[in-house]
């Protein structure tokens, strides 16, 4: 395994080589900086030309950073310099001569009125923006996602997956950090997987992928963050774009962006409702060993989801140097769950002994609002700047079910939950120089959640459902997070380095008043970061990133009570669970050549007190059908150390400008040390997948796009998983000169399940296929826009990259 990885390394780094050129000698350094005359905010992609005024002709040109920052190289000579940016007034240097290297200054444009009020800019296709800690990808026309969800975007984004049970998973580890616009929100609350799927895929402008966040972030995630900036317009009056689908299995939606900016005000409002209806099953066939009898549980469900999102907000610029953000979001969502499960148990022949039909209705109303407030402001010098946050969140939760035994109700189950959140976070940066800055910050993070769990049984003495005291539940769960940060930045010719020290004090409080337990836990961590990056040229670089960080179990995992949804099957938390730890290392590689583009990392991983998922017999059994059956534990625990050692490698090319491939490729080898009540969990396995995505342009201009998605066979100490094969095929076209879209979809084409596979213990063997998901769906989506118009990329390519840079 580690051969094959560094040999993939080494091919990847033998481009730089073949592609070096010798410099050219003559050449002049040209620099400056380009901002944005009213806010003072560099504008990244500015164009910067240079016309030979002896040679009648321009010979050369270039583009700024995400600073503003240009540095282009030219041969000494007389020039007419122009400096452009969409939408923005251009400036031009007449006459120019340049000898020597030399710095023009800082151009400040100012934006063209008349062309704000008639366009705003939407990129076609997906590109990708590479910094110090993190990769950006600008969210384009992917016509896979048209008509879906935040869930639909981010599986479509290299590195990022959903797995089987809809959580979001980076480079495969589901310890991944999800946030909107940079802060935890509503958008996603109580719970981030219903939420992604009711926030509409065209609200999003870009999405982040940070696997080596920098001090600046938070500590918590494992396997990093995910950051999903959502579509907001600057441009003066009204735009925006309202989209429409309908599809099947069942479900339709309606969802819409708009903005109004008038003087120094502007307002954006992004609304969406939506209603599926998602079919899934559920088939686990359990062998005892002891007895060597068997039960089979096959349960087979509709999920109906309705949800209304809503953010609505207002940015007042109160000056050149200081703005002021509020808004409101408001989420509610109601779910009912058709489930029927059948319970077949057999003796050790194989021959029935009873069987069970269990009809389990689920209603679950969640509501969320949050508000929120920012405060920026922009000192004289630019990149110098101070930001405060404040958001506070309310979620409510409410879950009630009547189940039915072969045609009698048997027990009731409710539960009820509140989840209130306080963030308080400001931050500082400091340039120092014309390229090195300081930051520092602080971060309060104050969680509260109640849950309150109730089971009535029904008794046949007295005819009415009783509480059942030992499944019935009250849990308060309290978790407060202070931090603070420092960091610092420079560059250094062809060198850039981030350096930065998080400091994180964690104060959880578990109580249980319906046992009478109550623990609290006081912990402090630091978090160490460096991110290094070395340009060859302006398209290629080599990056190196450390980071420290850990996974906090939340309330869920911690709350010690059983869940309901099988009686065979619980899932029972562990309030004894301690954080994971994991120290990080990764080297990346970024060439971008003529019609493709490389993307390469190796990462290695080191983790302490794993948190994972086991199964065992609980000791205890439930009577089904007049039968005594036991019960199957399933819940986290810590079982000891991690070791990743991997290698992803994402390459894109465009043969010619209608065709366009990607592929994104992730090796992973992970080693497992450890051991819980006397069971031992030492395990080796080898894991890897592999996604393509090629876009063609037909005849009429009809787009089409197919998807494909393999993920390897996985197996740890207890599990071993097949490997799933997914196909996703769209078709596009522009209408109403490109002001409206149709888009039509299919999703798992061969309906492949989510999950297939073996788990083994001790006790029992159980073979397991799940589809959770969904099964093959179809999707058609129509968008309009208005004062709205696509952006035709400069360069080509899909995912592309840019020259990585200390993200000021």
């Amino acid at each position: 395994m580690t051969k094959t990885i560094l040999a993939l390394i080494f091919i990847s780094f033998s481009l730089h080589f073949l592609n070096a050129q010798p410099p050219t000698l003559k050449e002049v350094k040209v620099s400056g900086k380009v901002l944005d005359q009213e806010t003072n905010q560099p504008l990244e992609y500015a164009t910067i030309t240079f016309y030979n005024i002896k040679e009648q002709k321009m010979t050369t040109g270039g583009i700024t950073d995400a600073n503003g920052n240009f540095s282009i190289p030219v041969e000494p000579g007389i020039y007419n310099i122009t400096i452009e940016y969409l939408s923005y007034k251009a400036q031009t240097l007449s006459n120019k001569r340049i000898v020597r290297d030399e710095n023009l200054g800082t151009f400040s444009l100012e934006t063209d009125t008349e062309s704000l009020e008639e366009v705003e800019i939407i990129a076609e296709r997906t590109t990708v923006e590479l910094k110090l800690d993190k990769k950006i990808y600008n969210v384009g026309k992917d016509l896979t996602v048209s008509g879906g969800t935040v869930s639909d975007v981010l599986d479509n984004i290299p590195s990022v997956s959903i797995n089987s049970d809809g959580n979001v998973a980076l480079r495969g580890n589901e310890s991944v950090r999800i946030l909107i616009d940079g802060k935890p929100s509503a958008l996603v609350g109580l719970n981030s997987n219903d939420a992604l799927k009711q926030l509409p895929a065209e609200s999003i402008e870009k999405v982040e992928v940070i696997t080596s966040p920098s001090a600046r972030y938070e500590s918590e995630g494992t396997a990093g963050i995910i950051n999903i900036i959502l579509r907001r317009s600057k441009l003066q009056g009204l735009n925006g774009a309202i989209s429409a689908n309908i599809g099947d299995p069942t479900q339709a939606g309606i969802s819409g962006n708009i903005n109004y900016r008038t003087g120094d005000v502007n307002f954006f409002n992004t609304t969406g409702y939506s209603y599926r209806e998602t079919p899934g099953y559920w088939i686990n066939n359990t062998r005892y060993k002891d007895t060597g009898n068997y039960l089979d549980e096959n349960r087979q469900w509709t999920d109906i989801s309705k949800g209304l999102t809503t953010n609505f907000g207002i940015e007042w610029y109160v000056n050149n140097s200081s703005s002021i953000t509020t808004s409101i979001v408001y989420r509610k969502n109601d779910n009912e769950d058709r489930s029927i499960t059948e319970l077949l148990q057999y003796d050790a022949d194989r021959l029935l002994i009873d069987e069970t039909i269990r009809i389990n209705p689920e209603l679950n109303d969640n509501k969320t609002i949050q508000y929120a407030f920012n405060y920026s402001k922009n000192f004289k010098t630019s990149g110098h700047k101070l930001t405060f946050d404040f958001q506070y969140e309310d979620s409510d939760s409410d879950m009630n079910s009547t189940a039915n035994e072969n045609g009698i109700d048997v027990d009731k189950l409710s539960r009820i939950e509140d989840e209130s959140n306080i963030l308080l976070r400001s931050d500082y940066v400091l340039p120092i120089g014309e390229n090195s800055q300081f930051e520092f910050g602080y971060r309060g993070d104050f969680n509260t959640t109640t849950t309150d769990y109730e089971v009535r049984l029904f008794d046949t003495m007295s005819g009415d459902f009783e509480i059942d005291t030992n499944l019935s539940n009250l849990f308060n769960f309290k978790n407060y997070i202070n931090a603070v940060y420092a960091q610092y930045g420079t560059k250094i010719n062809n060198i850039s380095y981030l350096l930065g020290l998080r400091m994180e004090n964690t104060q959880t409080t578990l109580d249980q008043p319906t046992s009478g337990d109550f623990e609290k836990k006081n912990y402090t961590g630091l978090f160490p970061t460096l991110n290094i990056n070395y340009e060859f040229s302006e398209d290629e670089s080599l990056t190196f990133g450390y980071n420290r960080r850990l996974r906090r179990p939340w309330s869920f995992f911690l709350n010690p009570f059983p869940s309901r949804s099988s009686l065979t099957n619980v899932f029972q938390g562990n309030p004894d669970l301690d954080p994971t730890y994991s120290d990080k290392f990764e080297i990346g590689y970024l060439n971008r050549l003529d019609k493709v583009t490389i993307s390469t990392a190796i990462y290695y991983q080191h983790s302490n007190d794993l948190m994972r998922f086991i199964s065992r017999d609980s000791g205890e059994t439930v009577i089904v059908g007049g039968q005594e059956v036991p019960v199957i534990q399933r819940g986290p625990v810590n079982i000891g150390t991690q070791d990743e050692l991997g290698f992803e490698l994402n390459v894109s090319y465009s043969p010619i400008r209608k065709w366009r491939i990607n592929t994104d490729i992730n090796l992973n080898n992970e080693e497992v040390n450890g051991d819980f009540e006397n069971l031992n969990f030492d395990s080796k396995n080898f894991n890897w997948s592999v996604r393509l995505n090629n876009k063609y342009t037909l005849p009429l201009k009809i787009d089409w796009q197919t998807n494909l998605r393999y993920r390897g066979p996985r197996k740890d100490a207890q599990n071993d998983s097949e490997g799933r094969f997914n196909m996703n095929l769209a078709f596009s076209k522009d209408l109403f000169k490109d002001n409206g879209s149709l888009a039509f979809n299919i999703n798992n084409l061969f309906n492949s399940p989510n999950r297939k596979g073996i788990s083994e213990t001790p006790t029992f063997i159980t073979d397991t296929e799940v589809q959770y998901r969904g099964p093959r769906s179809y999707n058609l989506s129509f968008t309009y826009r208005f004062n709205q118009k696509k952006k035709r990329e400069r360069r080509g390519g899909n995912f592309e990259g840019g020259g990585p840079e200390i993200d000021l």
